[in-house]
């Protein structure tokens, strides 16, 4: 009888492994959003990549002020709020991150503080993993200049904004300290109690006679191959390599996975471009 019921427990394993419902959620960057779903992402790029989910409709994208300090309330109280609210509204049991720039220090800060906010720690243990497009984990000297009223301020402030908190946390020396003080992830700190996992932009190109320039929008590209002159030559135009690479680990660079070996600009990792969207689609139950 006992072997009876370790065969029928055995054989219904699989079953029960396969029950586990996985979420998805789109965490945007800099901004104020109150239409990511269109404005950050678009559509093409959200309703390709949760196509990988079991239940397509298990995902969220998140809207909120990221003009603010990552530890606000408007920042990652909204971003808890909203997350708790979809792991509790859909079953979440394993909870998938996509997160872009600065949307991945506002991640890095519920992971590193789970006393700050009640809601922290039911985050944490459902979340599987975070898979951060360009995060800008160690700032760029885009937010110094910004501050500064440097004079290409206006070029970059569709992209950045203007002298918003946000911006003025994302000054090279201000996410030194926040990373040696309060965040987990980064070189001789603690680990993160999650993966978080990087994809690194190398490059802009914005030639006019090339088609792959387009994608994402041509002007928003010629402008981020603009700022990449105050960037090192490794840099998405709006982040160096060493800063999307600062904390966790990398996933993998642009080109190396890339359909025609492109790379990707900082626009273009939160956009349908290259085969970025098949690969975290098929990432989403692996």
């Amino acid at each position: 009888m006992q072997k009876l019921v370790c065969c029928v427990l055995l054989a219904a394993a699989p079953c029960i492994a396969s029950a586990e419902t996985t979420g998805v959620a789109f965490v945007h960057g800099t901004g104020h959003q109150t239409d990511a779903y269109n404005d950050y992402w678009q559509p093409a790029m959200v309703d390709s990549v949760r196509q990988g989910l079991t239940d397509p409709a298990n995902y969220v994208v998140v809207n909120c002020d990221f003009t603010r300090y990552m530890w606000d309330n408007a920042a990652a109280g909204c971003l808890a709020g909203q997350l708790t609210g979809f792991i509790n509204s859909r079953g979440i049991d394993r909870l998938i991150v996509l997160t872009h720039s600065n949307g991945g220090n506002v991640m890095r800060w519920i992971l590193s503080n789970p006393t700050w906010d009640s809601r922290y720690p039911g985050i944490i243990s459902k979340l599987a993993r975070v898979n951060a497009l360009a995060p800008s984990s160690a700032g760029t000297p885009l937010a110094d200049a910004v501050m500064n009223g440097n004079v290409f301020e206006q070029s970059v402030g569709w992209l950045l904004g203007y002298e918003s908190d946000a911006v003025r946390q994302q000054q090279l020396s201000w996410m030194a300290f926040y990373n040696q003080n309060y965040l987990y992830g980064t070189s001789g700190r603690p680990s993160l109690p999650k993966p978080f996992r990087s994809v690194v932009g190398t490059d802009v190109e914005s030639a006019i006679w090339d088609g792959d320039s387009y994608c994402a929008g041509y002007a928003e590209n010629v402008g981020l191959e603009a700022t990449q002159w105050w960037l090192d030559s490794c840099s998405d135009g709006f982040l160096e390599c060493s800063s999307q690479s600062a904390a966790g680990s990398v996933w993998f660079t642009d080109k190396s996975r890339m359909r025609g070996s492109e790379p990707l600009s900082h626009n273009q990792s939160r956009r349908a471009c290259f085969g970025l969207d098949v690969i975290l689609r098929n990432d989403l139950n692996s």
